[in-house]
């Protein structure tokens, strides 16, 4: 790409003051990806948003309803409750690894065409004198871009085999059962999709700490059960 054409990831945005003025394509058309361009078009730039729709709430979350009403159920019941390893819906959710992809929450389809953000039907499949391409064959002339993928964890430095082929983790409720000792937390969908949220991250970690506390007791040389018994965890949550 040009190298006159500002890249950022989504992550290192802050302010349209770090664009340059000239319009911005913005690679991915999540809850990041979607705020963000809703930021940039009321600066005065002109946005193409590319990615395929995640679907959304069908309720404005800043009106009295959606505060008190829609996001206590929402994030509390079912992405904390409903969508878990324990319930078919979570289950096939996980396998089909939808809650990578969550729906747009505080911005909605109407928003953005109200602010006059352009979507792409076509993914963004590469580049042509410096430009993006889409897989259409449209070049895209903008002077900035943003990327708005999503993240992956870095595991590179864990050299134990507890990954799947997909290079996951094999845990559950983040107990790594074929390396005692061995734990992960704030995962996407450790246990249920709240897990990448504060609320899911202190369940879950509070669940690691009684399995941790619980293998500690029954190590112990005073324990009746002996150190090669580990007892099934309290359910937390």
């Amino acid at each position: 790409m040009r190298e006159d054409i500002v890249q950022l990831h989504s992550t290192d945005y802050r302010t349209p003051s770090q664009l340059r003025e000239g319009p911005v394509l913005i690679v991915g058309a999540g809850n990041s990806g979607a705020e963000i361009a809703m930021e940039l078009a009321g600066a005065g730039h002109s946005v193409v948003l590319a990615g395929r729709d995640a679907g959304h709430v069908p309720v404005n979350m800043y009106s009295f309803f959606g505060r008190h009403v829609t996001q206590p159920i929402l994030m509390r019941f079912v992405f904390h409750r409903l969508m878990t390893e324990d319930t078919p819906m979570g289950r096939r959710a996980k396998a089909a690894d939808g809650p990578h992809t969550t729906p747009l929450i505080r911005t909605k389809p109407k928003d953005l065409a109200k602010a006059g953000v352009r979507r792409l039907s076509a993914k963004v499949g590469g580049v042509r004198d410096g430009l993006p391409v889409t897989a259409e064959g449209e070049t895209l002339d903008v002077a900035n871009v943003i990327w708005c993928t999503g993240y992956k964890p870095g595991f590179s430095w864990v050299d134990l085999p507890v990954f799947d082929r997909r290079g996951e983790p094999v845990q559950k409720r983040g107990v790594v059962t074929g390396q005692p000792g061995f734990y992960f937390v704030g995962l996407q969908f450790l246990y249920a999709m709240s897990s990448a949220m504060i609320h899911g991250l202190a369940r879950d970690a509070q669940y690691v700490a009684r399995e941790i506390a619980d293998r500690r007791k029954a190590a112990s040389p005073s324990s009746p059960r002996g150190a090669d018994v580990t007892p099934l965890a309290r359910r937390v949550g």
